[in-house]
């Protein structure tokens, strides 16, 4: 455990941060980064034309401008689709999706054609998502031309089958003749509806509509909720449809109930913190791995933006760590969930709540609004507030009354602070003491905030005393989350002992008596670190403090011994030790002259030989005189020459594997040359006789 002190103290600092509530903050630009990197296509194009319109609508609600790259590949498949008889009613449906965002070049023969077949189909469907792309493709092909008509003469007959699918707890069936429900079916149920409504040709009944709010108030009675404030709808249906999950069931939900609203004029009487827990849902998932799940959160957002029942507002942090050190002021801001500006208002710091604590301090203070920065501003916290974690309880205050029935704010918002500051450190010592009569035998005063060591000894028959005094920036006595004392042994044992405290002085006492089992019984040099982490304290620290040369008995013979240490992994990996090679001395070598001596002997016998050939009166005769053969001759002797040559190097500077190699080469050089020669001397001398 000891080992990993440093990741400890890094991992507290960091992860308390996100222990409780979350803060929520409007889209920002890593949802745009994440929509350019989810919706670009590996091989320029996307697979269908459903990925088309959720890259389409997903770029459109960020303001990301890709809709001219796209139609140049697009709008062919969409004609294509559009004109062909055998298209299915989906692929129509997604097909008018994208047309509806890029404005293909179709004419009103083609929507009239479209939508002839669309109507046959709303009377002939039998399952809900039918009745959802027939319908939903009128409602499209109403929004791009002004010149076909697509009303439903029957609306109210459509309208009851559509809400003969409906189940007692809000949830819908895929059809009649699945009995299991589903939350996302719901969520088309209500966009289908709206369509229904839209495309009447008359009124619809207003019972049908009436029961149909009642069903929404129930489906929301089902609603999930986290501690955090946010709620969702979660879908546990596997069929044909695969499993939505919370993110594509929640925006199926939100999209119907929009569209619902927008299509007709009555108000659906659903409490704005209902709207305002599924906004929070969709910030707090963060940015989601895949290319759906980003369309499903952005269109839900979009959804919430500006509709009809309630417009939520998110009340963000830019910086939820205030440092009482730096005198940083508490901001607040508040925005729709894509980011957009709210209505005038104001912003109230109601109350506080210290970790840990149910009572809370009554502050109602309003926050004084930036103009320029859009913020709420509170230029100084609280006396009472000093380093430590806090809940700020905020209420937002909408200046218009009629602004009460279009934005949701959600009542109280909580938000969790964590309040820094440097922590004072005073009265740092170290003492060594006698074992019985508790006499100071060694002091030695601490400075931790430089880079000073003390060193120490002391046996067993002593003890150690470490004394601090640690207090926050207003002199109130504070209690670090981490205070550690280590021991580390020269061979790689540690020891780890927890400072304890009373009010603000901190003490930890080693009796090495007692402790002479767990050290194993070690002498030796201890180095000694002291760590102090608090995820409010800025100059938390993991100081080396010295060293401490420590005499304990012998260990008995049936003592424990010390566990085996581990060995780094990456140790293999580190620079080998440096090899040493010890060479043989050379052999003693004879005197320069005898050496001398020894070589002129060796030469006296080729000395002799060329004198012999003079006497002789050796002729050169049989040479040959024509150019060829002669050049053979002359290369050969060179050659015998070179060999020779080769000999004496070898004797001065070569060792035998390059004289070998070298050999190899002269010899059949000299094998060629003297073969030619003496075939020539042969065949001269075969003619002399034949003559």
């Amino acid at each position: 455990m000891a080992r990993n002190f440093e990741f400890l103290v890094a991992l507290l600092l960091a992860a308390s941060i996100f222990c409780d509530a979350a803060i929520f903050n409007p889209i920002s630009n890593s949802h745009r980064s994440a929509a350019l990197e989810l919706f670009t296509p590996a091989d320029g194009s996307l697979k269908s034309l459903e990925e088309t319109f959720e890259a389409l609508r997903t770029f459109e609600v960020l303001g990301i401008d890709k809709k001219s790259g796209i139609k140049s590949y697009t709008c062919s498949a969409v004609v294509d689709t559009l004109w062909s008889p055998s298209s299915a009613l989906k692929d129509l449906f997604q097909a008018l999706r994208v047309n509806g965002i890029l404005n293909c070049e179709l004419n009103d023969e083609a929507f009239s054609g479209i939508a002839s077949r669309l109507k046959d189909s709303v009377n002939n469907a039998n399952t809900l998502l039918d009745f959802y792309y027939s319908i939903g493709s009128l409602k499209l092909i109403k929004d791009q031309t002004a010149y076909v008509d697509v009303h439903l003469e029957d609306a109210d007959g459509v309208f009851r089958a559509i809400k003969a699918l409906s189940q007692s707890d809000g949830r819908w069936r895929f059809s009649s003749n699945n009995p299991e429900s589903s939350t996302y079916a719901a969520g088309i149920a209500l966009e289908t509806l709206a369509g229904v409504v839209s495309l009447a040709s008359h009124e619809i009944d207003q019972s049908l509509i009436d029961t149909l709010k009642k069903d929404i108030l129930k489906l929301f009675d089902g609603v999930e909720r986290y501690d955090d404030g946010s709620c969702y709808f979660d879908e546990k249906l596997v069929d044909a449809q695969g499993n939505q999950g919370p993110v594509s069931a929640s925006s199926s939900i939100i999209r119907g109930l929009t569209t619902f609203a927008t299509s007709t004029s009555e108000s659906l009487d659903l409490p704005g913190d209902r709207v305002l827990c599924l906004a929070k849902f969709f910030l707090g998932i963060g940015i989601p791995g895949n290319f759906r799940d980003l369309y499903h959160q952005i269109d839900a957002l979009a959804s919430l933006e500006n509709n009809r029942v309630s417009v939520p507002l998110i009340l963000s942090l830019p910086s939820s760590v205030l440092s009482v050190t730096r005198k940083d002021q508490l901001k607040v801001r508040v925005n729709t969930v894509l980011g957009s500006a709210g209505p005038p208002l104001s912003v109230k710091l109601m109350q506080i709540f210290t970790s840990g604590s149910k009572d809370a301090s009554i502050i109602d203070q309003e926050l004084k609004f930036d103009p320029e920065t859009k913020l709420h501003i509170l230029d100084a916290l609280p006396e009472n507030v000093d380093i430590g974690k806090y809940t700020f309880t905020f209420e937002i205050l909408l200046h218009d009354s009629e602004h009460k029935k279009i934005y949701a704010t959600g009542g109280r918002t909580k938000v969790s602070i964590y309040v820094t500051g440097v922590v004072n450190i005073d009265q740092a010592e170290i003492v060594i003491l006698d074992s019985d009569l508790g006499s100071v035998e060694t002091k030695k005063r601490l400075d931790l905030t430089g880079e000073e060591t003390i060193a120490l000894s002391a046996n067993h028959l002593q003890k150690l005393r470490l004394t601090l005094e640690l207090t926050t920036p207003f002199g109130h006595a504070f209690k670090p989350h981490q205070a550690f004392l280590r021991l580390r042994h020269e061979s790689g044992v540690e020891h780890v002992f927890l400072v304890g405290n009373s009010g603000k002085k901190f003490e930890t006492i080693l009796d090495f008596l007692g402790l002479v089992e767990k050290f194993f019984y070690l002498s030796g040099r201890y180095d000694i670190q002291l760590t102090v982490g608090d995820s409010v304290m800025e100059n938390s620290f993991l100081q080396p403090l010295g060293h401490l040369e420590l005499d304990l008995p012998d260990a008995p013979e049936k003592a424990a011994r010390p566990p085996p240490q581990p060995i780094d992994a990456y140790s293999k990996y580190g620079p080998k030790a440096e090899i040493t090679h010890i060479f043989r001395s050379p052999e003693k070598r004879p005197p320069t002259e005898l050496s001398f001596a020894f070589l002129g002997l060796v030469l006296l016998p080729l000395v002799g030989f060329l004198i012999g050939l003079l006497l002789l009166r050796v002729n050169l005769r049989n040479f040959p005189s024509a150019t060829l053969p002669a050049l053979f001759a002359i290369s050969f002797h060179i050659g015998i020459g070179a060999i020779l040559s080769l000999y004496m190097i070898f004797w001065l500077k070569l060792d035998l594997f390059m004289t070998l190699k070298a050999l190899g080469v002269l010899g059949i050089f000299l094998m060629f040359t003297g073969h030619r020669t003496l075939s020539h001397l042969a065949s001269t001398s075969a003619k002399l006789k034949a003559a």
